[in-house]
């Protein structure tokens, strides 16, 4: 290893949170090896609180500070993890107008804010990393977006919320209810008090959001992602899909369709023998289809303070190397234009579980409803019960325009009393 520079590199950090605390604490314990990965050494010259007179365990209090401008002035390289949009935005393009470096964690900020921040980088010829934003200790932004640059990513899957997925595996694993199960998540501290972000999909469309920009060489909005959350699916709908040879999950999808893009996030039906069904707990995994590497998996804990410290570490490695000794990383990647598909565009494969009454000529009529709207059946399972009937209906790849409209023809038919429920196949 090449001995350090003289000079040392000044790290900030802002919000000694979760992730934050752990930063801090990898930062003293590690120093040496990270100063000769470096080739200089990190200082940390401040900790940014809205709070100063808050004990902050394991942080010298003489390392905190509320003036965040002051504090991004004085550094080479800041470390966001606040989250959030203010003040998070504002001290990011300060630090980045000042020539600092930066590394987030936030995923909110660069869905929303991510092409204002990237200008405000390449007009300061400054590295804007953010490994930790999308899962946690997993790497996924940097394949994507260094490893893969000389291929063609043609579809991303994966399981992005560690909530979520820990919600779902309970219903499946335990046959627990939805409330139950997220009670269960809220006592172990991977559901907030509000868990809306996680189970109503806003987590996960923010990172479908990077990732897809990433991938496709394009801008990608967080308005561009279609987004459904978890809190309709039952304990039934769980059942069924376990009847199927299949287990529900909360996907974000981006991939290429005739020249275009779609970008998505909603429960889907996944067959068992997929890798992605065998993904347990809070964990997350990325599942990349891509024309020349054909199919990758990653795989790991999508959050939590030691894991998504050590994403965030590794990028402060980069980026306070690229400070040591010249140079900078990728800048962002948008030369591509593609139209993004609305979901009503968009073709996949469709469950729908009906209740229809148990007399003959039921399963014709049904048919000739889905045959109306162009939408072909694979296949029919029937559950006979005292006079009803369930029927589980799978079908052939469909424009969800034409499944949306067989939907509303077979709520008001004559031969179905409900439409229990409707779940997108994929990974098939």
């Amino acid at each position: 290893m090449s001995e350090p520079s003289k000079r040392p590199i000044a790290v900030a950090v802002l919000g000694p949170g979760t992730v934050g605390s752990q930063v801090v604490r990898l930062l003293a314990e590690h120093s040496e090896d990270l100063a000769a990965r470096v080739g200089a050494p990190l200082e940390l010259v401040g900790v940014y609180v809205r709070d100063v007179s808050a004990p902050r365990q394991g942080i010298d209090s003489s390392l905190l500070t509320s003036d965040g401008h002051g504090l991004v002035a004085r550094a080479d390289v800041v470390i966001e993890l606040m989250g959030g949009i203010s003040p998070a935005r504002e001290l990011i393009l300060a630090a980045l107008a000042g020539g600092a470096s930066v590394v987030t964690a936030n995923k909110a900020l660069l869905a929303a804010h991510g092409p204002e921040l990237f200008e405000a980088a390449d007009a300061a010829g400054a590295d804007l990393y953010f490994e930790a934003a999308v899962a946690g200790a997993i790497p996924i932004v940097r394949p994507v977006r260094e490893s893969l640059a000389g291929d063609q990513v043609e579809r991303i899957l994966g399981i992005v919320n560690g909530t979520t997925n820990y919600v779902l595996d309970e219903m499946t694993q335990r046959g627990l209810d939805y409330d139950v199960a997220v009670k269960q998540a809220q006592d172990l501290g991977y559901a907030e008090a509000d868990p809306t972000a996680d189970v109503e999909g806003f987590d996960a469309a923010a990172k479908a959001a990077i990732l897809a920009s990433l991938a496709f060489h394009q801008r990608v909005a967080l308005a561009d992602v279609h987004r459904e959350g978890i809190s309709a699916i039952t304990a039934a709908d769980v059942a069924a899909a376990r009847d199927s040879g299949q287990v529900i999950k909360l996907l974000a999808i981006a991939e290429r369709a005739d020249g275009a893009v779609a970008v998505r996030v909603h429960p889907a039906l996944v067959p068992a023998s997929h890798p992605l069904a065998g993904v347990h707990g809070a964990y997350n995994a990325i599942f990349v289809e891509a024309a020349a590497a054909g199919q990758l998996m990653f795989y790991g804990q999508g959050a939590g303070g030691v894991p998504t410290a050590s994403a965030v570490l590794g990028d402060v490695v980069s980026v306070a190397r690229h400070r040591a000794s010249g140079g900078r990383g990728p800048r962002e990647s948008k030369y591509a234009d593609n139209a993004v598909l609305p979901i009503d565009d968009v073709f996949t494969r469709y469950s729908v579980r009906l209740d229809v009454p148990d007399r003959p000529g039921v399963l014709s009529r049904v048919a000739e409803v889905f045959a109306a709207h162009g939408v072909s059946i694979e296949t029919v399972r029937q559950i006979a019960d005292r006079g009803t009937a369930g029927l589980v209906i799978s079908t052939h790849r469909a424009a969800e325009r034409d499944l949306a409209a067989t939907v509303a023809d077979l709520r008001v038919a004559d031969a179905v009393d409900s439409v229990v429920s409707v779940l997108r196949i994929e990974g098939d």
